[in-house]
């Protein structure tokens, strides 16, 4: 079980360090939700071991097995050892043999959270993907505007993630008038945590819909097979795995009237960088009310009607756990070929030709004539053969049907397929002379 701690802020109510020690607190620097937390200015020996020891607590008594540090960016430290790399140190120590894992949010994309301390970095084991979110929203819906506005939802996007983490690595970032990330071309795909639904996102909406009611159940499928079998680590957020309705929104209950208006019109305020919250048909739900918490917990009873999205789910875990090539995405390496404008090719490399190769088709159907892409060449002496797909009528689909790739490369609509290589039972057709 990994805790996900929150060391970058105290909430707005009830905390009384700063009554008894001015030490805890750096009132001249904020972050977004007040002051910051001092783990660099003066007398901040005391408040580090303060949190360094707390590390240490949730792994020695109740045997957490790793932590996901929330927003690392709004933790500042420009002391010589960063405070979530000590933490993180602390946790290890404490954990002897065991294994544990260390996770961070970090919406600056920070690449050193997750370099080792040799090369000047924190020492942890991924970072929370969002430039993967953003372009998968966009791809299931057409929505880009406020902070999706820099995605485009297209295939390069997914390859470019597949083989390098992070979109968004120095480059210029429109929507915040400044390069947007830090370099991570060496970093191994599985460091990076990739998502559909997290409780940010799905909140940061006017209604918290699920992604499954924006789109078309075939596309939702296809960027469901591409989370889960592509090299990155994928996460699933509550309810997903058995395509919950439920919303889920922004819900808090803090403080007195006045606190509570606060959050109501931060809450509202952040929302309005969406054209489409701002639009007056939706009604913003109050982030206080017992009823805004209620509409959010989940309805159990879709565990046993939804099969077809359980299927989906316990299949592709099942294929990514079992399977020898996906359990191991990036050991052989990873390439990967956009082959139409909503179509993509992932193909996992092995050293004995035992490839896997994964094609999602976000559009309609498609024939792929001429075909000028060798990542979609077999090994030699060999055919392709599926060895799954969404269209599968477990999951929901339409039916698979069968690709002869010798023949001509034919992708089904908004479907996702998995391809393994076996042996030629027939000689390789000769080619007429022209």
């Amino acid at each position: 079980m990994i805790l996900d701690v929150v060391y970058n802020h105290f909430g707005p109510d009830g905390n009384y360090l700063g009554v008894y020690s001015d030490d805890y607190i750096n009132r001249q620097r904020e972050n977004e939700w007040g002051d910051s937390i001092n783990f660099d200015g003066k007398n901040c020996g005391p408040v580090r071991e303060f949190f360094i020891t707390n590390g240490r607590y949730w792994i020695e008594e109740f045997h957490f097995d790793g932590f996901r540090f929330d927003a690392t960016q709004s933790i500042h430290d420009k002391s010589q050892e960063y405070i979530v790399g000590a933490i993180g140190r602390a946790a290890r120590e404490a954990a002897g043999k065991r294994s544990i894992l260390l996770f961070a949010e970090n919406e600056l994309q920070e690449a050193k959270l997750i370099r080792t301390r040799e090369q000047g970095g924190d020492h942890l084991d991924g970072v929370w993907n969002d430039d993967w979110h953003h372009a998968a929203v966009v791809a299931l819906t057409g929505r880009n505007e406020a902070y999706y506005s820099d995605y485009r939802g297209c295939p390069q996007e997914f390859i470019s993630a597949a083989k390098y983490g992070y979109l968004y690595q120095g480059q210029a970032y429109s929507w915040q008038e400044a390069p947007r990330g830090y370099p991570s071309l060496d970093l191994k795909p599985e460091a990076f945590v990739s998502f559909l639904e997290n409780h940010d996102q799905v909140s940061n909406s006017a209604t918290g819909d699920r992604l499954r009611l924006q789109t078309s159940p075939g596309r939702y499928r296809a960027m469901t097979a591409l989370l889960l079998l592509g090299p990155w680590t994928p996460l699933l957020f509550q309810g997903e795995e058995f395509g919950a309705s439920t919303p889920f929104l922004y819900f808090s209950e803090v403080g007195d009237e006045k606190l509570r208006e606060a959050v109501k019109k931060g809450r509202f305020e952040f929302l309005a960088q969406f054209p489409s919250a701002a639009s007056a048909e939706v009604t913003l739900a109050v982030p206080y009310e017992i009823e805004t918490f209620r509409r959010c917990k989940l309805d159990w009873n879709e565990r046993e009607k939804n099969h077809a999205f359980s299927n989906l789910h316990r299949d592709l875990i099942k294929l990514r756990h079992d399977d020898s090539r996906l359990r191991q995405e990036s050991k052989g390496g990873i390439d990967g070929a956009e082959l139409r404008s909503e179509s993509l090719a992932l193909r996992y490399f092995d050293e004995i030709n035992d490839d896997r190769l994964l094609i999602v088709n976000f559009g309609g159907r498609e024939e792929l004539t001429p075909v000028p892409e060798p990542l979609l060449a077999p090994p030699a002496d060999c055919t392709w053969e599926i060895l799954w797909t969404s269209d599968s009528r477990r999951y929901g689909g339409p039916g698979a049907v069968d690709i002869d790739t010798d023949e001509k490369w034919v992708l089904p609509a908004e479907s996702a397929l998995v391809f393994r290589p076996q042996r030629r039972k027939q000689p390789r057709k000769q080619p007429k002379r022209r």
